[in-house]
């Protein structure tokens, strides 16, 4: 037998299933088909980094101001001990349990065993565009190497007249701007046009202050036109592709590329990697939270940012935003948590971890506010407008009001740079995980054929992805990023969350996923009575907000729109296929497992509602100690223990390998 990782031929056929354990043990790794983290420092730095991307730079930021300031931690840290922890907890736990993908794993509940293919499709509808995004940092980084950035000044072949600076430059040069958008110098207006334009003008000196532009709604900042017009060129519909701009096709690739060999080892060397690219952003925030306070303005956009308006909590938007923020910035219900978790050991303490990575994650969202609202109050001072009229999120903040700022400081390139380095390193993480997660399903569901083949399916799964990605990097290409986000990974999370909170607390029981827990962590973890606390959650509370949640997402439902324009009546139907693609599964697979079991409908249904004999803990080992834990805590561990369990996945279970297991 020949692992991913050692070239030695192991003859196993000479060996009992103990001892060929024991000495596979010997070698380095637990799980020696599927591999494990180095250490457990590769795996927290992992899932940290997936966790932490960069809805907690440019999104967490926009939704505390917009939904009362301070008041907002209020509800979000709520959610997140009602909702976001349970299901993390959940999916670390049934990954490394059963050393399985989000396909796999499933073998615990295999009438919902849809949950994990659905999984899959998110994260390569995500996968697609997220690396368009890091394709963005990595364009915006080698633009940045020049003396004066490229988005400073309006006098580029790209800028139109209705550029900021343009109307900036002709109030400094004695003038103002006509209805035609013209510049006129003050000196050659008439009486009838000084009052016209609200202008008095008394022994030579003219008062401007009652003047407005005419054109003042019209007006872009020079970093949004080079961003929309240089960078995007975006086109006025989804169907108007146009050309791709080379330029970006190679930063594509090259994203793609740097994905893959940092993957090309799986969780080998891509846990190498997150040493940097998990702990670098940290850095460069606290950097950047010092020069922003050394900025004038700055303490406004803090204390705006930070300031509570408590009459806020009465709006149920603030509570539905505080759970989709939890929901979506801790990464649960895509896959990536159990497939990160299922690399690990399998007496890791997940519980631990558990609680620390959420921890982490809510933190760096709080802590990029402070950063985020001290540079945008500098932004605020400098234009002589309120940190309201200057705050954004998403691409309007990365790409759009920070190149500003950061245009203005003193060594602009070099803040240029080492933000937009920040921004790479956030979504390398998060992206890792996204392409691991499929091809781990993919190796795990097909283990004969794949497993020993896994970088060649990472290749052909990052040139997949590349060849996908152009369609965003044409000139329609924000249309389709904003339709796969919109549709690929909205609200169908919600439901895959709920649904895991139903598979596992209601059919596999609380009680049986208790002793699955305890097998890995011990019985001192689970036997108090806070831990008792975990199963109100998983069985009553959190399937109760999320659909919740649900219930007030579809009350007042609106179809998505990309920058307030909508989508055309064909776009929205591929809308829905998107998502019909992802929801469709779980139905698919009862059809699917209803059709190919055995027996009366009624005796098929119960099949389904049981675990597979597969499931349980991969090494056989650890299959022993789980039954012994199940019968000691009077639950089942629900599969079968075969003496080939540690040699070879794709077993067949005969009568005399089969251990009897108490019922559940």
């Amino acid at each position: 037998m020949t692992n991913e990782n050692h070239s030695t031929t192991i003859p196993m056929k000479k060996m009992s299933p103990g001892e060929a354990e024991d000495f596979l043990n010997e070698t380095g790794d637990e799980n020696q088909e599927r591999g494990n983290w180095s250490n457990k420092l590769d795996f927290i730095l992992s899932c940290t980094g997936y966790a932490v991307g960069l809805g907690n730079v440019w999104r967490f930021p926009y939704l505390c101001y917009k939904n009362g300031g301070g008041a907002f931690l209020i509800p979000y840290l709520i959610m997140l001990a009602f909702t976001g922890l349970p299901i993390f907890f959940l999916e670390v736990s049934i990954g490394q349990y059963s050393s399985q993908g989000p396909i796999t794993c499933w073998r615990s509940v295999p009438l919902l065993r849809g949950i994990g293919y659905g999984m899959v499709m998110v994260s390569i509808y995500v996968g697609v565009y997220y690396n368009v995004i890091i394709m963005y940092a990595i364009y915006y980084i080698f633009a940045s190497f020049t003396k004066v950035l490229p988005w400073a000044g309006c006098r580029h072949e790209w800028n139109t007249d209705y550029c900021n600076e343009v109307f900036d430059e002709c109030i400094g040069n004695q003038g103002i701007m006509n209805f035609s958008n013209a510049c006129v110098n003050l000196t050659s207006l008439s009486d009838l046009d000084l009052d016209v334009y609200n202008i008095t003008e008394e022994n030579g000196v003219f008062d401007i202050s009652n003047y407005s532009d005419p054109f003042a709604e019209s007006r872009r900042r020079a970093s949004e036109e080079y961003w929309k017009f240089h960078v995007l060129r975006e086109s006025e519909s989804l169907g108007d592709f146009g050309s791709i701009d080379w330029r970006l096709a190679l930063c594509l690739m090259l994203a793609w590329t740097i994905v893959f060999f940092c993957l090309i080892r799986g969780v080998k060397s891509s846990g190498k990697v997150v040493y940097f690219t998990a702990t670098f952003p940290y850095l460069v925030l606290f950097i950047l939270l010092i020069r922003g306070l050394t900025l004038p303005g700055s303490t406004d956009g803090i204390l705006f940012f930070i300031t509570p308006r408590w009459e806020k909590l009465a709006d149920p938007t603030v509570w539905l935003d505080a759970a989709s923020q939890i929901f979506f910035s801790l990464s649960v219900a895509w896959g990536g948590l159990i497939t990160l978790s299922s690399y690990n050991r399998f007496h890791n303490n997940c519980y631990f971890d558990a609680i620390l990575i959420p921890i982490i994650n809510c933190s760096t969202s709080i802590f990029a506010g402070f950063v985020i609202f001290s540079i945008l109050g500098f932004m605020a001072h400098e234009s002589n407008r309120k940190v309201e009229d200057v705050a954004d999120q998403g691409f309007g903040l990365a790409f759009i009001a920070y190149p500003e700022v950061v245009a203005s400081l003193p060594g602009a390139p070099a803040w240029s740079i080492l933000f937009f380095v920040m921004l790479l390193t956030l979504g390398l993480d998060t992206q890792f995980t996204i392409l691991e997660t499929i091809c781990t399903a993919l190796s795990d569901h097909f283990p004969k054929q794949l497993r020993d083949r896994k970088t060649y399916v990472m290749l052909a799964t990052s040139i997949c992805g590349f060849l996908l990605g152009l369609t965003c990097i044409t000139e329609a290409g924000p249309w389709w990023v904003s339709l796969l986000d919109s549709y690929g990974a909205g609200f169908v999370l919600v439901i895959f969350g709920l649904l895991e909170c139903v598979a596992i607390g209601w059919i596999y029981g609380f009680k049986r996923f208790t002793s699955d827990i305890a097998t890995m962590i011990g019985d001192k973890h689970v036997d108090t009575n806070i831990f008792k606390v975990w199963h109100l959650f998983w069985v009553i509370i959190t399937p109760f907000m999320l659909a919740f949640v649900l219930l007030f997402n579809w009350i007042n439902w609106k179809e998505p729109t990309y920058s307030e324009m909508p989508f055309p009546a064909w776009g929205v139907a591929i809308g829905w296929l998107i998502v019909s693609s992802i929801i469709l599964w779980v139905p698919a697979i009862w059809i699917f497992e209803i059709a190919t079991s055995k027996g009366t409908f009624q005796e098929r249904v119960l099949q389904m509602l049981q675990p597979a004999p597969k499931w349980g803990p991969a090494l056989h080992k650890h299959r022993l100690e789980a039954d012994e834990v199940h019968r000691s805590r009077g639950t089942s561990m629900g599969g079968v223990i075969t003496q080939r369990h540690a040699i070879n996945d794709d077993f067949v279970v005969t009568e005399e390998q089969k251990v009897p297991l108490q019922d559940a």
